[in-house]
């Protein structure tokens, strides 16, 4: 398996629990298994996800990232908070989609993880390694705050660590406010398994994810 393809998997373990994501974990499993320093983490979450009865594995879901801000699967959520700046931050992140030829397909937000990584999965090992060396500081707060509460999760988020070419850099917290604003934008979430970009024309952007580290501000 191509390393960029890895976060292939990594997209359909974050989505959320369906009868047909739990029918692939066995290929999911499978698929990791080759790369043995990156499918350790991931072992607690197969464990997880096998075992447990689907209806309880969807409340968990619900209760771990949507009722949960510091576990949210929206990027900029954990950077711009409810500021104008997150607004033009996915605008961007949608153009860089479309830049590399891809469209998003349903109505999810362009920065919900399941769908950066799948984003990744199309890419190139060396783009997807430059587009991650971004994304990978909100990534690892979430990882972190997920490991901290004994998610098993956290594996995922442990994985793109792994997988990054630079290390991750702590944030500082942005005010927790809600997603109406963003969701007025851009339409309400999407749950499956489906492909959640298709091949669209090419184009040049620039990805921007502004990660707020602590040297930054030491700078401002």
């Amino acid at each position: 398996m191509k390393t960029n393809q890895h976060y292939q998997v990594l997209s359909n373990l974050l989505l959320y629990p369906e009868a047909e994501l739990i029918a692939e974990l066995p290929f999911l499993a499978n698929a990791m298994a080759h790369s043995p320093a990156l499918h350790a983490p991931l072992l607690p979450l197969f464990a997880y996800l096998s075992d447990g009865a689907l209806i309880d594995l969807q409340q968990n879901y619900v209760m771990t990232f949507d009722r949960n801000p510091s576990h949210s699967l929206h990027l900029f959520e954990h950077i711009h908070g409810e500021s104008r700046d997150r607004g033009q931050a996915m605008v961007d992140l949608m153009e860089e989609y479309k830049g590399h030829g891809l469209f998003m397909t349903g109505d999810d937000l362009p920065d919900f993880v399941p769908l950066f990584l799948e984003f990744l999965s199309q890419q190139s090992t060396e783009e997807a390694a430059r587009l991650l060396s971004d994304a990978v500081h909100v990534l690892a707060h979430i990882g972190r705050k997920l490991a901290a509460n004994g998610s098993p999760y956290a594996g995922v988020f442990a994985v793109l660590e792994q997988l990054s070419p630079v290390a991750a850099e702590e944030l500082t917290e942005p005010p927790v406010r809600d997603m109406d604003e963003a969701l007025e934008t851009f339409g309400p979430g999407m749950d499956g398994v489906e492909p959640l970009l298709k091949p669209g024309a090419p184009g040049t952007h620039t990805i921007k994810f502004y990660p707020r580290t602590a040297r930054a501000a030491a700078g401002a």
